[in-house]
Formats: C-alpha cells, sequence, structure tokens
C-alpha cells in the first residue's frame, strides 16, 4: 500500500516540474522554451492539473485505507501508481509532440493508461466498501 504514498507524493513532485516549466516558459522567457520545448501550453497546464489530481487520489486512497485499518490489494495499489503516472503522461507526451494523437501507438498507449488507472480504482474502491 505504501506505493500510493511514495506515487502521490512523486506526482506532486511532476505537478510542480509542469508548474515550474509553465512559469518559465510564460513569465520568465527562456529562449528555446516556449514554442520551442513546450509545443502547446494548454497541455502544459493541463498535465500540470491530471498531475496533482492524480497525486490527490493516491494519497487519498492510501490515507482512507491507512484510517479505516484496511488493507489494500496490493496488485490494485501498483495499478493506480503506474496509471496515476502513465496518464498524466498522456498531455506531457503531446505537449512535447503535437502529431502525437496522429499514431496508432499513442492511442493504443492513451487507452492503455485509462484501462490501469481504472482497474486499480475499481478494484482499491471495492476493497474499501467491502472492508467497511
Amino acid at each position: 500500500m505504501e506505493i500510493l504514498l511514495k506515487a502521490g507524493v512523486f506526482l506532486v513532485m511532476c505537478s510542480l516540474t509542469c508548474a515550474w516549466l509553465g512559469t518559465f516558459a510564460r513569465w520568465f522567457p527562456i529562449k528555446g522554451l516556449d514554442g520551442g520545448l513546450i509545443k502547446d501550453y494548454g497541455l502544459l497546464v493541463k498535465a500540470h492539473i491530471d498531475y496533482i489530481l492524480m497525486a490527490i487520489l493516491n494519497l487519498g486512497f492510501f490515507s482512507v485505507a491507512k484510517a479505516s485499518g484496511i488493507a489494500l490489494p496490493v496488485e490494485a495499489c501498483w495499478l493506480i501508481a503506474i496509471g496515476g503516472f502513465t496518464n498524466p503522461t498522456v498531455f506531457t507526451i503531446a505537449m512535447l509532440k503535437p502529431d502525437f494523437w496522429q499514431y496508432l501507438w499513442a492511442k493504443v498507449y492513451t487507452a492503455a493508461t485509462f484501462v490501469v488507472s481504472t482497474v486499480g480504482f475499481v478494484w482499491a474502491g471495492h476493497a474499501l466498501w467491502t472492508g467497511a
């Protein structure tokens, strides 16, 4: 279950990285960043928000399970942690590579991230529901 705590902290760091990139891209212009490395500022903002939302979900599931004394299935926790990182990474990749959505591998990757995170959240939610 501790993977949820570690993943949550890591996702906060990812969100902060996006926030700093966005700040440097717009407020302290650095040549090659905005329009160079960052091809789509809107997707950077979406990645930032999605990383923090996934961090909240990871930390929330960990906290609720810990506080209620319910052990979540380790596999479900890993699926949440993996999906929690790979799902916002869709926006990160698309921010760097604007034609991302045109590739079959990108569509497969995106669908896989949704499946992995959904299975993890449903599984952990079921464990909390039945264990309460």
